[in-house]
């Protein structure tokens, strides 16, 4: 494992007080930081391991096949190199293909992310909700078993984008698009007729609310916008305990680890360190896809 240290930043695997504990949090890329924030939250005197799967971004792509062999290979290797007390994945495509195999493969407990669609259904005044997702997640099943479940008395508008999760990542390393090309991606979210129009958008990728401020910008009526990330750091802490008193994590106790590295700039860089991950490092993992 290659580790690169950010100015003044040290790393020292061995400082690790034992009541703490270790969370890895997952995902295809840089989406996963939106989770990853508003766990720190909660548990601010955890180690953390942040994970992007870069070598493999993006997930959507691959067959669900491919996919779940992917994930469980590179879980097995970040888990032995790191020995997570509780795994999140922070990625809605992972979560509805992967997690019944990380859950049979492994002891520790996962956090998964799925469509916010039942908050969806419950925040809504004028019953029409779009789902702004990955075309992946919009295809599966397990969306439309959700919409049936929770939102059945609703007007759902499912926006699979095939841009906006690599212009957050372009966004999160200084490189963010014009407006005009994230209008584009985000208009079909917006229904309007005789019977009312779109007041609830469901963020159902972690890499969209990177383009939050943006979005909310941009937009062409106000509308309220989920993410699922705070109900996520809930179920953290239900998971785990509230945090250890009298401990705060320091830089030795985080570090972003990605299976590729080529993307890292000193611009995403200074940005991972402002999140509070200091400590950048590099597990090759090339994908393989026979």
């Amino acid at each position: 494992m290659r580790v690169d240290l950010l100015a003044g930043a040290t790393y020292n695997p061995a400082v690790m007080p034992s009541p703490v504990p270790t969370i890895l949090v997952f995902d295809s890329g840089l989406g996963g930081l939106t989770v990853f924030s508003e766990v720190l939250k909660v548990r601010p005197d955890a180690r953390y391991v942040y994970a992007a799967d870069d070598a493999g971004f993006p997930y959507g792509r691959l067959s669900e096949a491919v996919l779940a062999e992917r994930v469980v290979t590179v879980m097995e290797r970040l888990i032995g190199l790191h020995d997570p007390d509780l795994v999140v994945v922070a990625c809605n495509t992972a979560s509805t293909v992967v997690l019944p195999h990380l859950r049979e493969r492994f002891s520790i407990p996962f956090v998964g992310t799925v469509p916010a669609i039942k908050p969806a259904a419950q925040t809504t005044q004028t019953g029409y909700v779009t789902v702004l997702a990955t075309p992946g997640t919009v295809a599966r099943d397990y969306t439309r078993d959700l919409i049936e479940a929770y939102a059945a008395g609703c007007k759902v508008n499912l926006v699979g984008s095939r841009r906006l999760a690599g212009i957050a990542e372009a966004e999160l390393a200084g490189s963010p698009v014009p407006d005009e090309e994230l209008v584009a991606e985000m208009q079909p979210c917006f229904v309007q007729d005789e019977g009312g129009r779109t007041d609830v958008v469901a963020l159902a990728c972690t890499h969209y609310p990177l383009l939050l401020p943006r979005l909310q910008a941009l937009a062409p009526w106000p509308v309220t916008w989920i993410d699922p990330a705070p109900a996520i750091a809930r179920r953290v802490t239900q998971l785990i305990g509230q945090p250890v008193p009298g401990h705060e994590a320091d830089e030795n106790e985080t570090m972003a680890v990605f299976t590729s590295g080529a993307g890292i700039s000193a611009a995403l860089r200074g940005a991972l360190q402002d999140k509070g991950l200091p400590v950048v490092a590099v597990e090759d993992m090339p994908l393989l896809v026979g």
